[in-house]
């Protein structure tokens, strides 16, 4: 237990030249994108919904373009092809994947396939030797994030995971006030996401493809939260599950709530849920004021308040400032606000003791 402790306060420490300052504002904030006529050229790995939402969102983007995709339903390429000008060289399948070594068009492969074939996937692009954005969460468990974490170190590529909230104005600017101290002392933060899902016949559903049910999908971005939220690791965890459907949720988690502890003992309370809407909050509380993002982790408008009033930040698409973002890091070399595999890891590490305290009765597991 107390080696992943260790291992979660080091893992920032020595990582070489993947590793990045947590949470550290991209040049961009405040001087603009870098145009110096370069752009990110990036191919989508899996063409299902989430892929559809980026894909339109690239069409702003000023740094990233869509070259290219990696889709195993033919009936798809037609589609994409017309709308996004996407030549037959660039259209690849998941048997064919690999020829994307020797292909110049393509920098980077966004892989948005179901949750299970991620750690399957990134193995495959790293040796393309090709950059990689992951959706979260970003594997079935820590280990698998760590192979990926490995793969891509040897194969010298770039490694992030799609957490797009990081690149996101209003969550930028509370991790802000909480690094320049204007909460004071962080004391307890309440975060919450879930949503009601529809078709029991989806993937999302299936544990061999989802990894695991909201825990997995939509409780990572709590735990996340409670991490930018506090600027800590934490040392401990609790969890208890709730199901109403055992036949809807017969493979995967349906409610589950969990309980952090941090060094400096503030406490995250959180939860997540499969099984009903308006769940979406992230609220912390410091000797100096509080902060809320209400929404604060779907796709917006996030907005925000603070002991100080309402919150002034732009409404972006987080997707289009998330790729114009990551492009800005990769091509002119400005900081990632941590969003990389190490990131990401992080938090399976996390999740895995979820699971661990779920199965053992809601007992304190030690990070």
């Amino acid at each position: 237990m107390h080696s992943r402790r260790r291992f979660i306060q080091n893992l920032s420490i020595g990582l070489g030249a993947m590793a990045f300052s947590p949470f550290s504002l991209p040049a961009s904030e405040s001087s603009g994108l870098q145009t110096t006529g370069k752009q990110l050229r990036v191919a989508l790995m899996g063409l299902g919904g989430y892929a559809n939402i980026v894909a339109r969102a690239m069409k702003e983007c000023r740094l990233a373009k869509l070259t290219g995709i990696v889709t195993g339903t033919p009936s798809k390429i037609p589609v994409w092809k017309s709308n996004y000008g996407i030549p037959d060289k660039n259209v690849y399948n998941y048997q064919t994947v690999g020829e994307i070594a020797g292909n110049p068009d393509i920098d980077l492969v966004y892989i948005t396939t179901p949750n299970s074939l991620h750690h399957q996937h990134v193995l495959q692009i790293a040796a393309t030797g090709k950059h990689i954005i992951c959706e979260k969460p970003l594997a079935d468990n820590a280990q698998q994030a760590r192979e990926m974490i490995a793969a891509c170190k040897k194969a010298g590529v770039r490694f992030y995971v799609g957490y797009r909230l990081h690149f996101e104005p209003y969550t930028r600017e509370l991790i802000r006030m909480r690094k320049a101290g204007e909460f004071g002392r962080i004391m307890h933060v309440n975060n919450y996401m879930g949503f009601r899902i529809g078709d029991p016949n989806q993937w999302r559903l299936k544990k061999s493809l989802a990894g695991g049910g909201a825990m997995m999908d939509v409780g990572v971005y709590a735990l996340n939260g409670a991490r930018y939220a506090t600027g800590e690791e934490p040392v401990w965890v609790t969890a208890q599950e709730t199901k109403t459907d055992p036949v809807k949720f017969a493979e995967v988690d349906e409610t589950i709530t969990f309980q952090l502890g941090f060094p400096s003992g503030a406490l995250a309370s959180c939860g997540t849920t499969y099984n009903f809407n308006n769940y979406e909050r992230l609220y912390l509380i410091g000797e100096k004021g509080f902060g809320e993002l209400s929404p604060a982790f779907g796709y917006g408008p996030i907005r925000g308040r603070t002991h100080l009033g309402a919150m002034n930040q732009p409404v972006v698409t987080h997707q289009t400032v998330q790729m114009d973002g990551l492009a800005d890091c990769i091509l002119n070399g400005t900081p990632d606000p941590d969003m990389t595999g190490e990131e990401g890891l992080k938090d399976m590490i996390v999740i895995d003791a979820v699971y661990e305290s779920l199965r053992k009765g809601g007992a304190k597991i030690l990070l």
